[in-house]
C-alpha cells in the first residue's frame, strides 16, 4: 500500500522539485549571505517549512531586538492564506489520523494544488498519496536550503535581490492557472481586489483586509453563478 502511493505520488512531485530545490539554495544562500552557519535554512525549513516567511524570518533574526507580537503577525499575514487552504481540505483530512497533523503542518502552496487537482488511483490509499506528496515535497525544500547554505559559505556573489525569488514564483503561478483555466474571474477579483486594498490601506496593511475582501466577494459570486465559479 506505501509503496503504491508513494510511485503515485512522486511523478506529480517532479516538477515541484526543481522549483524547490532552485527556490531553497537561494534561500540558503541568502542565510549564508547574512552571516549564518547552514544549520539555520536546514533547521528553519525543516521546522518552519513556510517559503516566503522564511526569507522575512532571516531579517527578523537580524533585528536589535526580537518583537513577539510583531512576528506573530507578520506571520500570520505572510501566511494568511493557509487559513481558506485549510478550510477547503477538511473532508479530505478527515479521519486520517496520525497523518493528519502533519499533513496540516507540510501544506503548501504546491502541495494544496496536488492535493485539489489530482485523484489517486483506485489502489491506491488517498491518505498515503497525501502525506508521501507532503514528505517528498518538503525534502525537496530542505534539500535545496541546506546545500544553498553549504554552498554559500564556499561561494560568494552578490546577493541583492535574491529574495525576489518568491515573488517571481507566485508571478509563475499565477499566469499558470490563467493560462489553464478558461474563467478568469476569480483571478481577477483577486487582482482587483488586492490592488483596491493596496491603494487605500497602503502597503503595510492591505494584506488581510484584501484577503477578507476576496472571500466575500467568491461568496457573493456563488451564490450567483453557483454553477459557473470553480470551487
Amino acid at each position: 500500500m506505501k509503496t503504491k502511493a508513494f510511485r503515485a505520488a512522486f511523478p506529480y512531485t517532479l516538477p515541484i522539485c526543481v522549483g524547490f530545490l532552485f527556490l531553497g539554495m537561494s534561500y540558503g544562500f541568502l542565510m549564508g549571505s547574512y552571516g549564518f552557519s547552514f544549520v539555520y535554512p536546514m533547521l528553519m525549513s525543516l521546522f518552519i517549512f513556510a517559503g516566503s516567511m522564511e526569507f522575512v524570518t532571516a531579517n527578523l533574526l537580524l533585528m536589535p531586538t526580537f518583537q513577539p507580537l510583531h512576528a506573530f503577525l507578520l506571520t500570520l499575514m505572510v501566511n494568511a492564506r493557509h487559513l481558506f487552504y485549510g478550510l477547503s481540505l477538511l473532508e479530505k483530512f478527515r479521519g486520517l489520523g496520525w497523518k493528519k497533523p502533519y499533513l496540516i503542518f507540510g501544506l503548501c502552496d504546491e502541495t494544496f494544488s496536488i492535493h485539489c487537482a489530482v485523484t489517486p488511483p483506485e489502489d491506491v490509499d488517498p491518505g498515503w498519496f497525501m502525506f508521501f506528496t507532503t514528505v517528498l515535497n518538503q525534502s525537496y525544500w530542505v534539500a535545496g536550503a541546506t546545500l544553498g547554505g553549504l554552498l554559500g559559505q564556499v561561494i560568494h556573489f552578490n546577493t541583492q535581490g535574491i529574495e525576489f525569488v518568491m515573488t517571481a514564483l507566485f508571478v509563475v503561478m499565477f499566469l499558470s492557472q490563467w493560462e489553464q483555466n478558461k474563467d478568469h474571474r476569480p483571478a481577477l477579483v483577486g487582482v482587483g481586489c488586492t490592488l483596491l486594498c493596496l491603494l487605500v490601506l497602503g502597503s503595510d496593511h492591505f494584506l488581510l483586509p484584501a484577503m477578507a475582501l476576496i472571500i466575500l466577494c467568491f461568496l457573493f459570486l456563488r451564490k450567483k453563478f453557483p454553477q459557473e465559479v470553480p470551487q
